[in-house]
């Protein structure tokens, strides 16, 4: 701690600087304490506030802006949250309950909707779980000659397509296609389903390889899909907002484009004891998010299952507002994994 008349300084200096971007100095600082202090006496505590590493001037004669260090401070020690209205809560909880029996696309609502609730870029990631099964598999009529494939595996994800047929699909045709699902697919992992577990179905086809083969083919690519993890990202060009990041907005779009390292970050934070990180400037673990800050929620559901959540934004960010709006989503996220798509008040 810092006593609380450097915290009430720090506080109103971040403050200023997250509302406005611009340095404060000695004299505005003395009209907006609630207590009488001289301007000599307010310079000699920023001047010790800089000597803890808390804040920095851009020009000499200058006021002071926070350091990274600063933002650390506030977030654990100064930050009174904001609380979410009624009103708030209940427009989340409408649009999480949507999809919230399916993971991946409740996890894609929330960071939709987190990127809405935050002015940030936001994300979610699902790990690759190489032990994941094919659990059930349904063929259902789209029209004279199509179809609705739709593949369900252990560890929840929901795949579908729709497929030009070259036959009607009328109930014989969907029976030999059960036949098919429970012998071949049916407890095998996804990643092991491929083109020569496919072709090895043709004895039990026979002339009806050919009308299958669009179905299996069809199969095989959903469970190509469901082997992999995912990252998806939204919001990209709420960065460009963000003033604060200047020039350097363009190299990280382009580590956002090219996701690659995020995605081993938010592995490796999905297999790791963290739970929730708010990683503030260079506590972040990638050079490239040094001047963010990155917050990042961890969930495991279905046993197995890992994924993360969370917000890349300015270091500039409204943290009073912004994360009680992201523990809100991310604890609605949590109870709908565990409790099966179901939100209890």
């Amino acid at each position: 701690m810092i006593g609380n008349r450097r915290s009430d300084i720090l506080n109103l200096i971040i403050n200023h600087y997250i509302q406005t971007g611009e340095p404060m100095g000695s004299k505005t600082l003395c009209r907006l304490l609630p207590y009488a202090v001289s301007s000599a006496t307010i310079r000699n505590e920023m001047a010790a506030l800089g000597e803890l590493g808390f804040l920095q001037q851009r020009h000499t004669s200058g006021g002071r802006i926070p350091t990274n260090a600063s933002y650390r401070y506030y977030v654990d020690n100064l930050l009174v949250p904001k609380p979410l209205t009624p009103f708030e809560k209940q427009k989340i909880n409408q649009v999480l309950s949507v999809n919230a029996s399916d993971p991946e696309r409740l996890l894609a609502d929330a960071a939709k909707l987190l990127s809405e609730a935050t002015g940030c870029t936001s994300f979610f990631s699902t790990v690759k779980d190489e032990y994941d099964c094919v659990q059930g598999a349904d063929l259902i009529p789209a029209g004279e000659k199509k179809a609705m494939l739709v593949m369900l595996t252990v560890g929840g994800k929901i795949k579908s397509s729709v497929i030009q047929m070259p036959c009607r699909i009328d109930d014989n045709f969907r029976r030999l296609f059960y036949v098919l699902a429970r012998e071949f697919f049916i407890g095998v992992p996804v990643n092991e389903i491929n083109m020569s577990l496919i072709q090895s179905t043709a004895p039990v086809l026979r002339d009806r390889l050919f009308d299958m083969l669009p179905v299996l083919s069809s199969f095989c690519s959903l469970c190509k899909e469901a082997s992999e993890g995912t990252l998806q990202i939204y919001g990209q060009n709420n960065l460009l907002k963000q003033e604060e990041f200047g020039e350097s907005v363009f190299g990280l779009l382009t580590f956002l484009a090219e996701k690659t390292k995020l995605e081993d970050m938010l592995t490796q934070i999905a297999k790791s004891k963290i739970q929730n990180a708010l990683f503030l400037g260079e506590e972040n673990p990638i050079y490239e998010l040094k001047n963010t800050a990155t917050a990042v929620a961890k969930f495991e559901y279905y046993d197995d299952q890992l994924a993360t959540l969370g917000i890349i934004g300015s270091l500039r960010i409204d943290y009073s507002s912004i994360l009680p709006r992201i523990d809100y989503i991310v604890k609605t996220c949590s109870d709908l994994l565990k409790e099966g798509g179901v939100i209890y008040e």
